[in-house]
């Protein structure tokens, strides 16, 4: 394409962004420094687009930089002009390459601008998002963080609690009156004191009648062990153990109502970008994954087809080929969004057991391909990925199908996995192990080991042997 405008903007933090503008032939149109101001913005446009023929259009590329590619981004696309982020670990590598010969200030704008002449099929156009689509973005973002420091919460309450008491009484999920009970008792010695009756008139409360005075033994036992192990010992401070973890019961429950907050917020948004749930009509998306996934795509028309949406994920293998030679079963390429790459992962564990295709794919990889669970999980992720661009991209729900394109019912699809593709048993318990299922080594009692070359000196291990 001739009379391009190539402009790489390295961003800047807490300075200005630095600005280098090459054309098609890679030579150096201008180099700048800007700021996010209308006025300094439009400096960098003019001289960008200076001896351009006119309907010129700039290609703007940067990294994702925390905020600070926002406001770029509004600003060229609002005039027009194209504008792509690409990965880091891309510019990095390019980066690499380009400081090993020349050494410039501008070099991360430079190798920005370049990627354009590089690798412009590498490049997909940022469109950003409507209203609706950016609230929800938002909203998916908050949600998400929100859980992972509530996970934090719990795991932190637990670590407390086992120190408190060694002998816990936390096995399972923290549970309303777990809470309650260790935001005023965590001390040993004030429960004890409590006793069984008032602990557990504040349990029953706290679980609605679930939990009594059964579990207000279990607490009351453990507090009983817990003091008798450490006979008062000056290291075991309780008291202010006590106060740590209801300081993270109390951070846990304001966590939990802001949380409840904006996933509120997030139903809203989710039913004004897809009113029709297009995106919870596929297997193994729930509540939770439909709004990730719908945030995540964006506009499903930037895509050209399912594969590269499928490549966006980073559920893809990389490619490594050399001469003839095309390597397979190459690690992830891990790209794009963790997010959205964890939804799909934990979506296929689920579509597997709801989708016959889906559980088909699943169970060529761990027969036929020797992946183990979490391997062949990945590619299944893969292949949702695919069909839920289509399902967006069509605007059509999704129809779960026999493996030779029949519609069946959910129940029908059960019943078609357990006939024909659970994984088998000896299968998958060979699949954990990188020692189980391997044919054994020949061992020469009394014989030294062969030279290179007389391996059909040795006695074939029996197939029989193999088999068991």
């Amino acid at each position: 394409m001739a009379d391009r405008r190539l402009v790489g903007i390295d961003l800047g933090i807490a300075s200005a962004h630095t600005v280098r503008v090459i054309d098609e032939t890679g030579e150096t149109v201008a180099k700048r420094k800007c700021y996010p101001t209308v006025d300094s913005l439009a400096q960098v446009e003019t001289a960008a687009l200076a001896g351009a023929p006119a309907g010129c259009r700039l290609e703007v590329i940067m990294e994702p930089t925390g905020p600070a590619w926002l406001p770029i981004a509004v600003f060229f696309a609002r005039r027009g002009h194209m504008v792509f982020r690409v990965s880091s670990a891309k510019a990095s590598d390019l980066r690499k390459f380009f400081s090993r010969h020349t050494k410039t200030n501008g070099i991360d704008a430079d190798t920005l601008a370049r990627l354009g002449i590089v690798d412009p099929a590498g490049l997909i156009e940022l469109r950003l998002p409507d209203a609706d689509r950016a609230t929800l973005d938002r909203r998916v973002r908050a949600t998400d963080r929100l859980s992972a420091q509530a996970a934090e919460h719990k795991v932190r309450i637990k670590d407390l609690v086992r120190q408190v008491l060694p002998m816990t009484p936390l096995t399972g999920d923290l549970g309303a009156a777990d809470l309650a009970v260790l935001e005023r008792f965590a001390d040993p010695n004030l429960l004890v004191k409590t006793g069984v009756r008032r602990l557990a008139a504040l349990i029953v409360k706290a679980s609605h009648g679930h939990l009594g005075t059964e579990r207000a033994e279990q607490w009351i036992a453990a507090a009983e062990a817990s003091l008798e192990l450490y006979a008062g010992h000056p290291a075991v401070a309780f008291a202010d153990l006590a106060a740590e973890i209801a300081t993270e019961v109390r951070l846990l429950a304001a966590i939990g109502a802001e949380l409840a907050a904006h996933g509120a917020a997030r139903e809203a948004a989710y039913k004004a970008v897809d009113p029709a749930g297009l995106a919870r009509s596929l297997p193994g998306i729930a509540d939770v994954g439909g709004p990730a996934i719908v945030a995540a795509m964006g506009d499903p028309g930037r895509f050209a087809r399912g594969k590269q949406f499928r490549s966006f994920t980073g559920l893809v293998p990389r490619a490594s080929e050399t001469g003839n030679t095309d390597r397979k079963g190459q690690p992830m390429s891990k790209a794009g969004s963790a997010l959205l790459r964890t939804t799909l992962v934990r979506a296929a564990d689920t579509a597997r057991k709801q989708d016959p295709q889906l559980a088909r794919i699943y169970y060529l990889q761990m027969v036929e391909r020797g992946k183990d669970h979490l391997g062949a999980t990945c590619v299944v992720a893969a292949n949702l990925a695919e069909r839920a661009w289509t399902v967006m991209n069509r605007g059509e729900p999704y129809v779960t199908r026999d493996t030779d394109g029949r519609a069946v019912t959910p129940t029908e699809a059960k019943t078609i996995i357990a006939e024909q593709w659970t994984v088998p048993v000896e299968v998958r318990t060979r699949r954990r192990s990188t020692k189980a299922g391997k044919a054994p080594n020949n061992v020469l009692t009394g014989q030294s080991k062969p030279r290179t070359g007389q391996r059909g000196d040795l006695p074939l291990t029996p197939s029989s042997a193999i088999a068991s």
